[in-house]
């Protein structure tokens, strides 16, 4: 019998609905409550928070978290939406990616548009290239406090390398 607690109830809807949650989770309310738990520090690895959180929206992990996260973290009710409907800001950590104006999931992509990043930046290179790999534009910054590069959909691609922190579009 399941306890008459928040927890109790998404384990039952779970259990009712036949919603499978990762075998790494003894139960629906332990993944809910671990991304819970998560969402307050997803977005230091080059993530925004809705962004972090459709990863996890895949199969019944979407309906475990739109009963669960309500129930047991509501602040996070926004970003829940946002993730669910696909709208929201997507970040970009160091790295090589495709320039696509058409983001597909699990791909390395980047819409283009202007980007910036900020902070302690040391030591930080990007590159935005031609879709045979020829340079375009570069620029290496020692020391800086905010770069700020604007990728267009006819570039082939965009690398950063030791840029900690996450481009962000400028709006």
């Amino acid at each position: 019998m399941l306890p008459p607690t928040p927890e109790g109830e998404i384990d039952r809807l779970a259990a009712t609905n036949g919603w499978d949650v990762d075998e790494l989770y003894p139960s629906a309310s332990a993944f809910v409550r671990d991304m819970c738990e998560s969402l307050p520090v997803s977005a230091i690895d080059g993530a925004s928070r809705p962004q972090w959180l459709a990863e996890y929206l895949e199969g019944d992990g979407r309906a475990v978290l739109e009963a669960g996260i309500p129930k047991l973290c509501p602040t996070w009710t926004k970003t829940l939406k946002e993730a669910a409907s696909g709208d929201y800001e997507v970040w970009f950590s160091s790295g090589g990616y495709e320039v696509n104006s058409e983001l597909k999931p699990g791909e390395n992509m980047i819409k283009p548009g202007t980007y910036r990043i900020k902070g302690d930046l040391k030591n930080c290179y990007w590159e935005r290239l031609t879709r045979s790999g020829e340079i375009i534009d570069n620029n290496f910054a020692s020391a800086a406090r905010e770069i700020t590069v604007t990728i267009r959909a006819s570039d082939g691609l965009f690398r950063s390398e030791g840029c900690g922190g996450a481009w962000k579009p400028v709006s």
